[in-house]
This record gives C-alpha cells, sequence and structure tokens, in this order.
C-alpha cells in the first residue's frame, strides 16, 4: 500500500496472552505507527492479505486462543487508512485456526496449511503462563474465486502449520520452507520440518524442492536476484530431534531457479 505498512495484530508474545482486536498501521516514511479500525471481534494468529483494494482477515483462533475461528472480514483501505466505517463480512473461510499462509497470486486469494487448536492462558496468571491442547495440523488449501466461493485446490504434501511468512512467489510458483507438521506419535512433541516446498500454479502440483540446513518453524522467506532467502524462527533439538528449541536470528540463502 505504496509508503505505508497494515497489520492485524494477533497476539504478539511468547507466552499465552489473550489476542485483541487491534490493528495499526505503520507508516514507513515517517515511522510512526497509527491505529486501524478495530477487528469486530479479538483473533489470534489470523490470516490477513492485502487482495482487491481491501484488506481481508479470516479465521485465526477465538478469545480463548484455542477454539477456531471461521469468520471472514474484510475492510477498504487506501493510503494506509480505512474507507469505510466498519468491516464487512466476507463468506466464511472453510476450515479455522491460525497459523497458516494466505497468499495474493494472480489475482486469486490462498489459503495454505494451518492448524486447528493452540495453547491456552491459564486463569489469573500474572506472567500469562499456557497449557497445552490437542492441535490438529493440517494440508489442506483453498482458493477464493471470481464468485467469491472457496475452491478446494490440491493438498499439501504433508500437513504444515506455522507458516504465516514462511512463503514467496517465484515465476508461477509459491515456495514455502519449514513450519510444523502432526505430532510425534511416541512422544507427542512438536515437530519442526525442513523441506521446501514449491506449489507450480500452472499444473496445480505441489513437489520438494530442496532441504533446509535444519528444521524451522515461523520462519520469514523471501526471494531476491535469483537467491532464496530465510530467516529468524525457531529451530529444531538437532539433527535426530525435531522438537522445537531456540529462537534464532540467522540469515541463509541458496540460489534457486524454477522453468515456471
Amino acid at each position: 500500500m505504496g509508503d505505508t505498512f497494515m497489520l492485524s495484530l494477533d497476539n504478539m508474545v511468547l507466552n499465552a496472552e489473550g489476542p485483541t482486536a487491534r490493528n495499526f498501521v505503520l507508516d514507513t516514511k515517517t515511522r510512526k505507527w497509527q491505529d486501524l479500525l478495530p477487528l469486530p471481534a479479538p483473533r489470534y494468529a489470523p490470516a490477513t492479505q492485502l487482495w482487491r483494494g481491501r484488506l481481508h482477515v479470516m479465521g485465526g483462533s477465538k478469545e480463548n486462543r484455542h477454539t477456531p475461528a471461521l469468520e471472514h472480514w474484510s475492510i477498504a483501505v487506501k493510503d494506509g487508512k480505512a474507507l469505510e466505517k466498519e468491516w464487512r463480512t466476507e463468506i466464511q473461510i472453510p476450515r479455522g485456526g491460525p497459523h497458516r499462509a494466505c497468499v495474493v497470486v494472480n489475482d486469486k486469494l490462498l489459503i495454505i496449511g494451518g492448524q486447528e487448536g493452540d495453547f491456552m492462558a491459564k486463569p489469573g496468571s500474572p506472567i500469562f503462563k499456557c497449557s497445552r491442547r490437542n492441535e490438529i495440523v493440517y494440508d489442506e488449501v483453498h482458493m477464493l474465486d471470481d464468485e467469491m466461493k472457496w475452491k478446494p485446490l490440491p493438498p499439501m504434501l504433508k500437513p504444515d502449520s506455522h507458516i504465516e511468512f514462511a512463503w514467496t512467489i517465484v515465476n508461477n510458483s509459491i515456495v514455502i520452507a519449514g513450519g510444523t507438521t502432526e505430532k510425534h506419535p511416541i512422544t507427542k512433541k512438536m515437530v519442526l520440518v525442513g523441506e521446501v516446498f514449491q506449489f507450480n500454479l500452472d499444473t496445480s502440483t505441489w513437489s520438494v524442492i530442496g532441504k533446509l540446513p535444519y528444521r524451522v518453524k515461523t520462519t520469514l522467506v523471501g526471494f531476491w536476484n535469483g537467491w532464496l532467502y530465510f530467516t529468524s524462527g525457531q529451530r529444531d533439538r538437532g539433527p535426530d530431534d525435531p522438537a522445537p528449541k531456540k529462537v534464532i536470528a540467522d540469515m541463509w540463502r541458496t540460489k534457486l531457479k524454477l522453468n515456471s
């Protein structure tokens, strides 16, 4: 949106503090934040994307941080300001929950992966401690078409969550790095993902095109001048242990050339 950066704010603390409905806009020239019209209800980690002049906010978790939300709202925006006085209700997403990728490509809106459920805050904890609940990670992909109806696309090669920013568009493909998948069947610990996936938009097919130097979730991915980059996130405990451990600040890159 030009010189502004729009943020639909979910919960950004490491512990399980409750979500918020507040939204903020950063002017990248003045480096000042301003309020944007709050969401109709608080949401944790909703899928958020600018599409056709509107800011779309979908899904996430409800106020308890665990119950999946299906609501989909949008608001017209320009130059970092809302052009409407209230959010518009759009068609619900087919499956709720947080931590999915949300991509606009070829004038289509896609939601990819994600999960149902998350940690819940312990009532009355002054430091917002959280307790584990059962999460269901999924591989589903859905696209909002010109008729404003959700259309299923071929699923990912494995269930994948915590990929909000772990994607980029290269040629006519979506490239996704890392994430989390189904828990370990014995230890029940979270399992991180180390593959780099490609979704070819011409053929609607998924493939594995590489491996990361370690498994990592919630990483940040970009593509520039022929190089695929990823930085930050939370990595695994080592080559033989896919459970999450250290939050990292490293940056890695590799040459990437896709035929289509």
